[in-house]
């Protein structure tokens, strides 16, 4: 009776383990295949393309050349004005050479702003393109820094995809113990199926990471300006990539550096050149006008030269008011200015925390927590085979190791991108290139 129940199970559990072999051996042998076929993609080509491709460093650029186009505008004179007309004397008909008063008239005139005030209009334009070139190397840094974190994030994907196809081989090892222990009587078959549904997780969690692959993909496509019909490939190997500076030094590169205080600054320039501006407007502006009055038969020609002043009678109501505007909007370009500075100086701060808090954990892990969880898993396995440890402790040992080795390859990858932002702070993002490549 024993032998014929040992037979049944036997084959219970032979049939679970092959139906369980051919799915695992068809799903890695579709991934050996994809990854035996796709292209190596690094990241400084990458980089170099966003620079040339990415939409908003082509919509920054071309506001750039715009408003440097308006430099030159700013400070030129108005249109002159032509005019032309006639004065007739009396209704019934047309006087012309008859009259001493009919005349054509024919008057060029030109607007001549107060002195100073082109100057200022020129100077504030320039302000404006000044402004609009940070923006552009601002776009161009978050550009980068945008690149750099979907690499490290796909980077991140391809390493979890790993360790799950890895460790399914472990689990593998697991199922092998427990089947040979439930043949042999020494263990439950809920032993065997908790070994397989540990399995099935694990086959679950590589779906979901590969989906989460192609939404980085489509996205790192996206920022690059790629088509997205072009395939891009396993990130390469990476080694840390080394600190840039101290925490002080990254804080001052960032406030001497940094586009967004480059800007800032352009715009208190541009604020206190509107303040000048609205100052110069309480002065009245000129223009001068020659006018020719053609005449005929006896009559002789006649000309006329003339200047025109406009009054600021209500100085209270126009110029008083964009004086005390162009006053505030100059006040708060101030507070701006110092805003913006704070931000940087604590966004340094908080990235240089973060890759001091990784690189700990990742020492923590690599030379701590690693080794002795594998080491502890195989001693389990070792004693499982034995009927010494039960199997819940194999597969617990086996998922911690599992998550511990997702921990470091997530703070890796978190190390990468603070480094990255603290590039794009300090403002060197778009020149520094890739220094972490094998």
């Amino acid at each position: 009776m024993w032998n014929a129940e040992c037979g049944v199970r036997n084959r219970f559990i032979t049939r679970a383990a092959v139906l369980m072999a051919v799915i695992v051996i068809g799903l890695h042998l579709h991934t050996s295949i994809a990854v035996a076929t796709e292209a190596t993609l690094e990241l400084q080509p990458l980089i170099s393309e966003a620079l040339q491709n990415n939409h908003d460093v082509w919509v920054a650029g071309e506001k750039w050349k715009a408003s440097s186009s308006r430099i030159k505008l700013a400070g030129s004179l108005p249109d002159p004005m032509v005019m032309v007309g006639y004065q007739n004397e009396g209704w019934n008909q047309y006087t012309f050479g008859k009259m001493e008063g009919a005349q054509w008239m024919y008057s060029l005139s030109q607007m001549f702003p107060f002195p100073g005030k082109r100057a200022l209009k020129e100077e504030m334009a320039g302000r404006d393109a000044d402004t609009a070139a940070a923006m552009h190397r601002a776009a161009r840094l978050g550009a980068v820094a945008q690149v750099k974190e979907l690499y490290y994030d796909l980077f991140l994907t391809y390493k979890d995809l790993d360790l799950v196809r890895e460790r399914t081989a472990l689990f593998g090892r697991i199922e092998e113990a427990a089947l040979a222990r439930y043949a042999t009587g020494m263990a439950q078959q809920q032993e065997v199926l908790m070994a397989q549904t540990e399995k099935y997780m694990l086959l679950e969690r590589e779906v979901m990471l590969d989906q989460k692959r192609r939404t980085l993909e489509a996205m790192l496509t996206a920022a690059v300006g790629r088509d997205q019909s072009a395939p891009l490939g396993r990130p390469v190997e990476l080694v840390a990539t080394p600190v840039p500076a101290s925490e002080e030094e990254l804080v001052r590169q960032a406030l001497e550096r940094s586009p967004e205080v480059a800007s800032r600054e352009k715009m208190l320039k541009a604020s206190e050149a509107g303040v000048h501006m609205a100052q110069k407007e309480y002065y009245p502006d000129v223009t001068l006008a020659g006018t020719v009055a053609k005449r005929s038969g006896e009559f002789q020609d006649m000309w006329s030269l003339t200047a025109t002043f406009n009054i600021p009678l209500y100085y209270k109501s126009r110029q008083g008011a964009a004086l005390a505007s162009a006053r505030a909007m100059s006040s708060a370009a101030v507070h701006d200015l110092a805003g913006i500075k704070a931000m940087l100086a604590s966004s340094v701060r908080e990235n240089y925390s973060m890759v001091r808090s990784a690189d700990q954990l990742m020492e923590l892990y690599r030379t701590g927590l690693i080794p002795k969880t594998r080491q502890d898993f195989d001693l389990s396995l070792s004693g499982y085979r034995t009927g010494k440890v039960e199997g819940i402790t194999v597969v617990s040992r086996l998922k911690a190791l599992l998550d511990l080795e997702t921990s470091y390859w997530t703070q890796f990858a978190a190390r990468e991108k603070a480094i990255a932002r603290l590039e794009a702070l300090t403002g060197t993002g778009d020149v520094a290139g890739n220094k972490n490549e094998n």
